[in-house]
């Protein structure tokens, strides 16, 4: 069976042909390059439809009143910068739309004119134009989602609290390591000059024993006056009580047995028996003890044989 041909399919791929052909004529004229081929609008023209946009004013228009609206319309406010404003100030040509520090100060100035020009007539229609002392307004964000900031705020305080202690606790144990190494130090030059102390003095290069008495400093005035105090409740001790008793204390010896007036007049200790000699033997008399002499001896010898 003989199949007739797709009219369409036909069609459909003898007009990519012919298209590719034609291209390739015209490249070959020179008529196309090599690229991209772009084509080009030409500059759009600005049209003013003035009753078009006064057809669309009108469909959006509302006639309500002015309290409704609340719309102003104020000519060009110059800027104030001083008592003497020139002329260019005035003009609201002369902002410079590329600064932004004067471009938002006209927009400022221009609100703030349009301010002033309605408040007058606000007061006499009057609306009240300041919010009272009892206004209740409703919160943008509901109590639960600021319980959540509220918490959040607080949880992180919590944390720069505990981080600050944290810091401290360190500083803390680095200083405690730095003295406890600073102590351990102290301790083995201490024992390491006492070693060489006692080998001099094992060696009789030195004859002091000072290195014995330990590591005692010098200590404050008011601490010196108070062990002086303590040492003077204490009761000397036999030794030094027997050297007071023999030596005295210390001071001015001569003339110390002289008498005067009052020494003169006491009689308190006056004893006539001892004054007499009637009581207590003189020493240096003779007495009942004498030793014999060598005869007696001998013959006191002879005696006994």
């Amino acid at each position: 069976m003989d199949t007739p041909p797709l009219s369409g399919s036909d069609s459909d791929s003898d007009d990519p042909l012919v298209t590719d052909r034609e291209l390739q004529e015209a490249f070959s004229r020179g008529l196309l390059k090599p690229g991209l081929n772009v084509v080009l609008e030409g500059p759009k023209k600005a049209v003013n439809d003035v009753n078009g946009l006064k057809q669309c004013l009108a469909e959006f228009k509302r006639d309500l009143e002015w309290v409704e609206r609340l719309d102003v319309t104020l000519g060009p406010v110059p800027e104030i910068r001083g008592p003497q404003a020139t002329s260019q100030n005035k003009d609201q040509k002369a902002v410079d739309p590329e600064d932004d520090f004067q471009r938002e100060m006209s927009f400022y100035c221009q609100a703030q004119a349009a301010v002033l020009a309605v408040l007058p007539r606000l007061h006499q229609l009057k609306v009240p134009t300041k919010r009272p002392t009892d206004y209740f307004a409703e919160m943008a964000k509901s109590d639960q989602q600021m319980q959540k900031v509220r918490q959040k705020l607080q949880a992180k305080q919590a944390a720069m609290e505990k981080s600050e202690k944290a810091k401290q606790l360190r500083a803390l144990r680095k200083y405690g390591k730095k003295v406890q190494t600073e102590v351990l130090q102290k301790r083995q030059r201490e024992k390491a000059h006492m070693m060489s102390a006692i080998k001099k003095y094992q060696k009789g290069f030195s004859d002091k024993l000072d290195f014995l008495e330990g590591d005692q400093k010098p200590v404050a005035r008011s601490t010196k006056e108070g062990a002086k105090g303590q040492q003077m409740k204490k009761r000397p001790s036999a030794k030094r009580r027997y050297k007071n008793q023999k030596f005295g204390y210390g001071g001015k010896k001569k003339g110390s047995k002289w008498n005067t007036r009052e020494s003169y007049d006491d009689v308190s200790g006056f004893r006539a028996k001892t004054a007499h000699g009637k009581g207590l033997k003189k020493p240096g008399k003779k007495g009942s003890n004498k030793r014999p002499g060598k005869r007696t001896r001998e013959k006191m010898k002879s005696r006994t044989r």
